[in-house]
């Protein structure tokens, strides 16, 4: 029972920042952005590939992050400056992606050498601890840390009218701001926050595969659905703690699945099935997603 605990927790925690990302993107800007599935294996494949030629693992999530924002912007460029459709803007970045993380390092699949270091191995406190409580540690210190900076963001002006870009569009133009731009912030900062978490994962993992971003998008949709809907009578509970904890509750529901029996190519079926589940008795069939 531990041992399904410490592991919901740490999965739940490593792909929050997936969650984090989904929320901007889908709840706040109101833009149902695709190109989730290709930002994450991106910040998987450049973490691997700086990891493999000898860079710091920290510097490696921080290239990642880089990345993920500007594949993002381009999302947001081909948006607002092309006037693409919005999904077909995320389609359209999560296609070029696919090539571009084969492209990184020439291969689909990439194992991380053992003289290869990640952030879990770094650092003298953690140095006496098993490798699954340094992943808890690590991975819980990067959500709450990464949750507590978007709560500090949303109270500044930039974050405000990234708000108000998702609630009252027209509210932004008539104070003079250009709400193309802040889109595209936006949606930099929430690929930004999902290729950071692909490059974490591939360190936890020790391995990058091109497919590994296939349904991130509906995890951080269901992560998000299921937190703002667990707490939604709950007005003192901050929308980010919500996504974290649905983030967790949706992996124990995963692992819950693989400690029934569930083969491994059967898990993308669960996910989707528990997605639907959610959406059911969330009440939202689609026609509005989650605002908060």
């Amino acid at each position: 029972m531990i041992g399904f605990l410490i592991s919901a927790l740490t999965q739940g925690a490593l792909y929050s920042l997936v969650a984090f990302g989904v929320y901007i993107s889908y709840s706040v800007l109101n833009f149902p952005d695709l190109s989730v599935d290709g930002t994450f294996p991106l910040g998987a494949a450049l973490t691997a590939g700086l990891l493999l030629r000898g860079a710091n693992p920290w510097v490696a999530l921080a290239a990642a992050m880089a990345a993920g924002m500007l594949a993002g912007a381009f999302t947001g460029v081909v948006h607002v400056v092309f006037r693409v459709r919005d999904l077909l803007s995320g389609i359209i970045t999560q296609t070029a992606l696919f090539s571009v993380n084969l492209l990184i390092n020439g291969t689909s699949n990439v194992a991380l050498e053992r003289s290869a270091k990640t952030i879990f191995q770094m650092g003298d406190v953690l140095g006496g601890m098993s490798l699954g409580t340094r992943r808890l540690i690590v991975a819980l210190a990067i959500a709450l840390t990464v949750k507590l900076l978007l709560d500090l963001y949303f109270r500044t002006k930039s974050g405000l009218l990234l708000r108000a870009v998702g609630d009252n569009a027209a509210l932004v133009t008539a104070l003079g701001k250009n709400m193309g731009a802040v889109k595209i912030l936006g949606l930099a900062l929430s690929n930004g926050l999902v290729a950071l978490a692909g490059g974490i994962v591939c360190q936890a993992d020790r391995s990058f595969t091109s497919t590994m971003g296939a349904g991130q998008v509906v995890f951080g949709l269901a992560s998000v659905i299921i937190g703002i809907s667990l707490f939604r009578k709950a007005s003192f509970v901050r929308a980010t703690t919500a996504v974290l904890v649905g983030s967790i509750l949706y992996k124990a529901c995963i692992q819950a699945a693989m400690q029934l029996g569930f083969q491994p190519f059967m898990l993308k079926f669960v996910t989707a099935m528990l997605f639907l589940l959610v959406l059911v008795l969330s009440g939202r069939k689609g026609e509005t997603i989650i605002r908060a």
